[in-house]
């Protein structure tokens, strides 16, 4: 049994949804191929912000500016788009959205009302979206059509909505939490989050319009005091204990400050904090220690005055734990508003942008003069804090000096002199001063750090490390709130999470690490809010849980969904008529666990005992699949969630999980302002539900973001059109293909084909590698059927039992992506019973490699003869300034070939074998070395100029075909190929005869003296066929088919000659006959047969004799021609096919 599981959120799906979703899909399909029970179900995830959000926005539009809303004019000028008109300059394949009215005034709009309208909801639906509800009901039917017309194999009997509309999920996330907090995985108290003041409420990674993945950065606040007397602009202040506040990740360094740093432009404010204390920030930073209980009213910043970095420079200050008394605040354009306080505390002897803006300030008096900085305020020279191995005890001036940082402006430089000091300077650096000098920096830095915040010279802050919007558009701040959490990271749970990872598959060793470096920092994951749709915590109804906790192990909900609920809402009872209420805790226990003793319940035993084991089948998840972006949250909390839940009984922990990149349209972003964004429907009708597929498929495999070209689906369309035509057509001709026998060459070479086509796409396909499903099972194997219908044209045909087991083959091996042309042929075509869903895998033995060797090495030296063909019919040399004159083309080619190398180019290939090593980059010694070992040796020393050529060709060679290149002897008999598939060179290189011949056997060994295995040469000739010493007679052929380009010929026939050279000679005769298969009849009479009117529709009536190739023509001068006893005459008849 396999069971795979997908979920997606409110809205209409795009291709980007489907990506993610085709990956089970595909897989799904496979697994049922391979004879596996499969369960794939659907459902709808609609807890959360957006939903609550969108429509409490579109509410306060209502309200605001009417219904239909009045927006302001300029507001919507601003979004006009004037649509391109110069359409013929674009691609006529590629996907161009076509932009309405509506839409160019609203795609890019900031109102719920025009982005509702964007999607194609009618005007006077719209209003209903301010009910929640209204969003429940709409989409998820809109998800399912889309889906079933993609031809999604999804189990619809058990989808579901979640929120607490539905009560039968609401029953289950509720013991779920009460589980998870039996188990003591859930704590309350004071936690660091990311927050959004407007909806009062933590602010998770689902819950953001942007920032998904962002955390918190921690920094020391450290607090510098400003001395009297306060700058002007600060008077108002005097006598205040006024601070302005530096965030640092580096608090050990601050025994060497010489200054601290603003910027002349960036906005501040002075507000209350805490003990009668002023603060000088950023708004920005002071909304954060707000947030952080640092102001005497929780979240409330009480701003006493607005400033400019102007208004502080110059300012006296008393830097905590500097080596100078009093230093001052200096001008620094690096400075940043978004970032940290806007103050910066300067440590110019281990901070490189320190010291370099403090030698600009030293160094350019018109700098100083600008800012009204006083020369003895840069007076301060870098003072000795830190021992760097390498750099000294100044490693920020060192390093400077070294790189030549002449200004604060050079960036890079700096920017490299950073990474050079910082992190040398934390994994060697032993501190100088302090109470810590001696030991290493890495050591004390936290110490050092908890000393300043217990004396009061510094605290901790937070903040976001990028700017976090959350869906209600407020940007979010670092709060310490009071907050249900679960204890991520907690040893033990971690310790099983961890054993738990090492038994899932990844598929990616990207993946792996990612959730190896998630679990590494997770900790204490917010799972409560208070605004948003979703359950109630059981024991804390004030509380919503939060949209990536009510969800990481929904999947064991599908397993009884359908015996549950009537409908995805649940609002009836499904098959087992169970009511919500009677779903107790001890039932869901008795459900999902092996050990739960049967619960005191009104649900009869047998009930109980359908959704038990209907769970036990079919858990644990196979296969879970996700945008890798959610492996730094909600696919960990999975791995945790099932851990903590499940933990007696690690059978039911997930087995594998795969992460997809994002999804790009032709190259490009998806994205509204584009205009690239196809939705999944849009998507059906222009490219057909297969051709999309087939597009998704190609689009990519690995975590890297994957392309869906728009060109590329309209040339699989038609692919898979003319693969339906051709099999209709070689269907319907089945009757005229050969039986019997598959002995021939290309025959051999086809079922091996096939046997690698299904064997290397079954491994693709095991793998969730599609993209290479596809290559190896459908491009590649239209590639290997088109070279057997090239190659069994020159021969005897195709054989009619091998083209059906590549029909059959075919299908299923694009049925798990292109269903319904698997399906329509199957059924249709080959008339086989029952659907494709029901077919098996073929069967397949294992690839012959010395076949399909063979078969490449036959197609890539004929391509290679073909080269050569057209360099000796057009020579491009002159002699004596003269062109030479172009060589009649030939009807004769000699292939020489050779079984063994020659002694000295064994020797070279024995020893590149011996020294060949796959792991390494490169696979060879440095030629400098081979040539040296290579001219020791007696077989090599006669030969020396030729070696390092033949070297260099071998290396070639195993970098294109890989190191069997090595190998002394070919795996196949190269002579017997060429032997075997005469016909096909000849017709290819448009020729009468061919010969092969041992290059040994040769007589000028000078000709042939490159010949070795796997590399034969070719040399052609212009020759006489006709035989001169044989007696002939002149016969007439008439082609007798109507309406075709073949016309009566006359030709000598000789004695001996059999049917088959009289063809030859016929095809020589003309060429258009080359490529066609050629038959020749007899009259029944010799004498009244030509003379006798043909019956037009019907020209091979009673008179006429079919002649088999193996027949010989003797010649009688009395009688003339005759074929056994039958005298010939003077007239045959031909008919081509």
């Amino acid at each position: 049994k396999q069971w795979y599981q997908r979920r997606v959120r409110d809205g209409r799906l795009h291709l980007g949804h489907c990506f993610s979703i085709t990956k089970v899909e595909y897989a799904s399909r496979y697994q049922r191929l391979k004879g596996k029970n499969v369960l794939f179900p659907f459902a709808y995830h609609c807890t959360g912000m957006p939903i609550k959000a969108c429509a409490d926005k579109l509410t306060y539009e209502m309200a605001t500016f009417g219904c239909p809303p009045n927006f302001p004019d300029d507001d919507m000028e601003s979004k006009v788009q004037i649509e391109e008109t110069a359409d013929f300059e674009k691609d006529p394949t590629a996907y161009q959205k076509k932009k309405g009215k509506l839409e160019m005034k609203f795609g890019d709009t900031k109102y719920q009302w025009g982005i509702m309208e964007g999607m194609g909801i009618p005007a006077n639906e719209i209003p209903q979206f301010a009910n929640t509800d209204h969003w429940l009901s709409y989409f998820p039917p809109h998800c399912m059509q889309d889906l079933k017309d993609m031809g999604l194999s999804a189990d619809w009997r058990r989808g579901f909505i979640t929120t607490d509309v539905n009560p039968y999920y609401d029953s289950f996330v509720r013991w779920h939490f009460n589980t998870l907090k039996d188990r003591q995985k859930i704590k309350f108290g004071k936690r660091y989050s990311v927050f959004s003041p407007k909806d009062n409420q933590p602010c998770m990674d689902h819950d953001r319009k942007s920032g998904e993945g962002v955390g918190p950065q921690e920094y020391t606040g450290i607090k510098i005091k400003l001395l009297s007397p306060f700058p002007a602009a600060l008077s108002s202040l005097s006598g205040k204990n006024v601070y302005l506040i530096a965030a640092t990740l580096r608090p050990e360094t601050m025994y060497g400050q010489t200054n601290c740093f603003v910027k002349d432009d960036i906005k501040y404010v002075a507000f209350e904090a805490k003990n009668n204390e002023v603060y000088i920030t950023t708004l920005r930073a002071a909304k954060n220690m707000a947030w952080q209980e640092l102001t005497p009213e929780y979240g409330k910043v009480k701003v006493l005055m607005n400033l400019t970095g102007k208004d502080i420079m110059g300012a006296a200050i008393k830097a905590p734990r500097a080596t100078f008394d009093k230093v001052y605040v200096l001008p620094m354009m690096g400075v940043k508003s978004n970032k940290g306080t806007g103050v910066v505390t300067s440590v110019p002897s281990d901070a490189p942008d320190d010291y370099a803006t403090l030698m600009d300030l030293k160094n350019k008096q018109p700098l100083r003069e600008k800012f009204g900085i006083k020369d003895y305020m840069v007076d301060f020279d870098p003072v000795p804090i830190i021992d760097v191995p390498g750099f000294g005890n100044l490693c920020a001036v060192t390093v400077c000096e070294e790189l030549k940082v002449n200004s604060q402006n050079e960036k890079d430089k700096l920017l490299l002199a950073k990474e050079k000091c910082y992190r040398k300077g934390f994994d060697e650096g032993v501190m100088l001063v302090g109470n810590h000098a001696g030991k290493n920096v890495k050591v004390v830095k936290p110490i050092i750090k908890e000393e300043m915040i217990a004396a009061g010279e510094a605290f901790k802050y937070q903040e976001p490390e990028k700017e976090i919007i959350s869906r209600s558009g407020d940007e979010c701040v670092i709060a310490l709130c009071d907050q249900w959490f679960l204890e991520y990271g907690e040893p033990v749970w971690r310790k099983a999470t961890e054993e738990c990872l090492k038994d899932v598959e990844c598929y990616f060793d990207d993946t792996r690490q990612g959730f190896e470096r998630t679990i590494d920092w997770l900790h204490e994951h917010a799972c409560s809010r208070s605004y948003g749709l979703g359950t109630k915590l059981p024991w804390d109804e004030q509380w919503l849980v939060e949209s990536l906790s009510d969800s990481t192990i929904y999947m064991a909900y599908y397993t009884v969904a359908n015996l549950l609920q009537g409908d995805i809402y649940g609002s009836k009872p499904g098959s087992l008529d169970v009511k919500p209420e009677e779903m107790t805790h001890e039932v869901w226990n008795y459900i999902f666990f092996k050990d739960s003793p049967l619960p005191k319940t009104t649900i009869p035993r047998e009930k109980l005992d359908k959704m038990r084991n209907e769970f036990q089948y079919w858990y644990p998840i196979d296969i879970r699949s996700s945008g890798k972006d959610l492996v730094q949250n909600h696919l960990t909390y999975w791995l945790y969630n099932h851990t903590a839940v499940w933990d007696k009984e690690p059978d039911k922990w997930p087995k594998s999980v795969r992460a997809n990149g994002h999804l790009l349209m032709d190259g490009e972003k998806m994205s509204k302002s584009l205009g690239n964004i196809i939705s999944l429907s849009e998507g059906v009708q222009l490219y057909s539900a297969d051709g999309m597929r087939l597009a998704l498929a190609d689009a990519g495999d690995v975590l890297e973001d994957a392309n869906f070209n728009s060109a590329q689906a309209n040339a699989g369309i038609l692919r898979l059109y003319t693969l339906i035509d051709w099999i209709k057509e070689v269907v319907n001709d089945f009757p005229n293909l050969r039986s019997g026998p598959t002995d021939q060459f290309y025959d051999k070479v086809f079922a091996n084909d096939i046997n690698v086509a299904v064997s290397q796409a079954d491994k693709h396909y095991s793998n969730t590698m599609f993209r290479e499903a596809m290559i190896v099972g459908f491009y590649e194997f239209l590639i290997a059927r088109d070279r057997y219908r090239e190659l069994s044209a020159a021969g005897k045909g195709m054989h009619r039992g091998l083209i059906r087991q590549y029909i059959k083959a075919q299908m299923i091996l694009i049925a798990p992506v292109c269903p319904h042309v698997a399906d329509y042929v199957w059924r249709e075509v080959l008339q086989e019973s029952g659907s494709i869903i029901n077919a098996r895998w073929p069967e397949y033995s294992a690839p012959d490699d010395s076949l399909t060797k063979a078969a490449a090495h036959l197609m890539e030296s004929v391509h290679e003869f073909r080269l050569r063909l057209m360099a000796y019919t057009n020579p491009n040399i002159k002699k004596k300034g003269k062109a030479v004159k172009p060589n009649e083309p030939p009807n004769h080619m000699t292939i020489f070939v050779a079984k063994d190398y020659p002694k000295w180019q064994e020797t070279t290939l024995n020893h590149l074998k011996a020294n060949y090593n796959p792991s390494s980059e490169p696979h060879f010694p440095e030629n400098t070395q081979i040539l040296q070992q290579l001219k020791t040796m007696a077989d090599i020393k006669p030969m020396l100029k030729k070696v390092m050529p033949f070297v260099a060709f071998v290396k070639s060679q195993v970098a294109e075909k890989g190191p069997s290149v090595l190998e002394s002897h070919l795996s196949f008999n190269e002579s017997d190929v060429f032997e075997q598939n005469k016909e096909y060179i000849m017709r290819s290189l448009d020729l009468d005869s061919l010969e092969v011949c041992e290059a040994s056997s040769y007589h000028d060994q000078k000709l042939v003296a490159d010949v070795c295995p796997g590399k034969p040469m070719c040399k052609f000739e212009k020759r006489e066929l006709d035989p001169v010493d044989k007696s002939s007679a002149q016969v007439t052929f008439i082609n007798i088919q109507p309406c075709t380009p073949f016309f009566k010929q006359t030709i000598n026939i000789y004695d001996t000659d059999t049917i088959e050279d009289i063809i030859a000679r016929l095809k020589r005769t003309d060429r258009k006959l080359k490529a066609k298969q050629v038959e020749v009849y007899r009259y029944v009479d010799p004498v009244k047969g030509p003379r006798q009117l043909l019956a037009f529709d019907q020209p091979m009536l009673w008179n006429k004799r079919k002649l088999e190739k193996c027949e010989k023509m003797e010649y009688c001068p009395s009688s003339g021609l005759k074929s056994g006893h039958n005298v010939i005459g003077d007239t045959l008849c031909y008919v081509v096919s």
